[in-house]
């Protein structure tokens, strides 16, 4: 079966929020390249940018992957209010999903309390102090595996 893994963009500052991501998720970086690592014909001046992150992942869980970059100052800035996407994560327990929404909201706008839900899980919803948006999911019918 095929895996999803979420691919995030940061104006400049993807280590900072990875190292964030990895104080609460735990585990090692798999692999971190930076702008000055990469080297090949026809490749723009990124001489300021030479320290960003080209690219960064972050195992999570069984072979789940957190991945993400810098995007170089010429390609232009994201909008770090947009709403069009969220990474929802599935606890395998409350205990796990208090622990991964009370981390990850930290410094940001939480705009669902993690809580009950109508529909018989245990939700919350933020927005975390990178501008990247999340869902928090328990669902005692699944533990973990949706």
């Amino acid at each position: 079966m095929a895996l999803i893994n979420p691919y995030i963009h940061f104006n400049g500052n993807a280590e900072e929020a990875f190292t964030f991501y990895k104080s609460v998720f735990g585990g090692e970086f798999a692999m971190i390249m930076r702008f000055k690592d990469m080297a090949f014909e026809g490749r723009p001046d990124l001489e300021k940018e030479a320290d960003k992150i080209m690219h960064i992942a972050l195992p999570i869980g069984q072979g789940s992957v957190l991945m993400g970059s810098d995007t170089p100052e010429f390609m232009g800035r994201h909008n770090e209010r947009e709403n069009r996407s969220k990474i929802s994560i599935s606890a395998e327990s409350k205990e796990e999903a208090d622990h991964l929404f009370n981390g990850l909201s930290v410094g940001g706008e939480v705009e669902m309390p993690i809580a009950d839900s109508p529909w018989g899980s245990y939700f919350g919803m933020f927005r975390d102090k990178y501008g990247i948006e999340w869902m928090v999911d328990f669902d005692p019918k699944y533990k973990g595996q949706l």
